[in-house]
């Protein structure tokens, strides 16, 4: 997730995933790119961090929409221990007793494998034509 000066998010791990996970064709180039950029996005999240105990300060929407972006992060190539301020945040999110009810949750909703071979066809490759049929 890229932090933006207006205050907005970006989503990087999505690349991140794609090459290293989805891609057919594994093309080192891009799943270097995207594991460095992750990396540098959590080191931006761990500095603004470093003298406040949420996002925002208080906690708020901010954490709740950051959080679901790094609870993949050994997927995304990432240790948490690299960035202190991230891990301490992560932690406290994660010990808040409605966000577990939500990941509990959803373990028990999402049975299936969230990207099939089907989906991934769906999802990877599509131009503007196939849309519009």
């Amino acid at each position: 997730m890229a932090l933006l000066a207006n205050g907005r998010a970006r989503p990087y791990g999505r690349a991140d995933h794609h090459f290293s996970h989805y891609a057919p064709e594994k093309f080192p180039y891009a799943i270097e790119r995207y594991v460095k950029e992750t990396n540098r996005l959590y080191g931006v999240l761990d500095k603004r961090l470093s003298d406040r105990e949420f996002i925002a300060g208080a906690y708020s929407i901010a954490d709740m929409a950051a959080y679901p972006w790094i609870v993949p992060h050994e997927r995304q190539g990432q240790k948490l221990e690299d960035f202190p301020n991230l891990k301490r945040w992560f932690d406290s999110v994660w010990a808040r007793p409605a966000v577990k009810r939500a990941y509990a949750r959803a373990k028990e909703i999402n049975t299936q494998p969230t990207v099939s071979e089907e989906a991934k066809k769906i999802l990877f490759g599509q131009t503007a034509a196939v849309v519009a049929r």
